[in-house]
């Protein structure tokens, strides 16, 4: 899935962007007990991870599973925040809506043995260049030309006279 999103501001890109999005997950437990999100090194993208939902695994314990992320804040500080504590009799899954973090990130699981389930979206934004804006303004106006539709004009209703 992909788009244009011309209001760059949000993502720090300046200029129009394109954004494209992929299925994100990994699985927390004692033994795997984080995951390091980080983007590529290139210069014109940037990498965001869009979090969905956390929710426990098969075979989860009776217990509380705390999990955190770890990333920048807009000082540019290191700032780790709890987002869900599940337990398998009255929380198992948490949905955070559109919960959007800059990487890189770290997502950990600070308390219980899991398996805990993190889904979301990796975005990836991307600066477009003037010749791919002018070709997809093209596409757009071939699609409006075929999308025309004539309407005949509308005419006044007649009245009828009394008798």
């Amino acid at each position: 899935m992909s788009f244009r999103d011309d209001d760059s501001s949000d993502h720090g890109l300046s200029g129009p962007s394109k954004l494209e999005s992929f299925l994100f997950s990994c699985e927390l437990s004692n033994k795997v007990p984080f995951y390091t999100f980080q983007g590529d090194e290139e210069e014109d993208l940037e990498h965001f991870l869009e979090l969905r939902t956390v929710c426990l695994g098969e075979g989860a314990e009776e217990e509380s599973n705390v999990v955190e992320v770890t990333a920048m804040n807009h000082q540019g500080k290191t700032i780790s925040v709890p987002i869900a504590n599940l337990h398998i009799s009255c929380l198992p899954m948490v949905s955070l809506g559109e919960f959007e973090l800059k990487a890189p990130v770290t997502i950990r699981l600070k308390t219980g043995t899991g398996p805990v389930i993190v889904s979301g979206l990796h975005l990836i934004a991307s600066q477009v260049e003037d010749s791919d804006l002018s070709d997809e303004d093209e596409d757009d106006e071939d699609e409006d030309d075929h999308e025309q539709v004539f309407l005949n004009p509308i005419k006044p209703a007649k009245k009828k006279q009394a008798p």
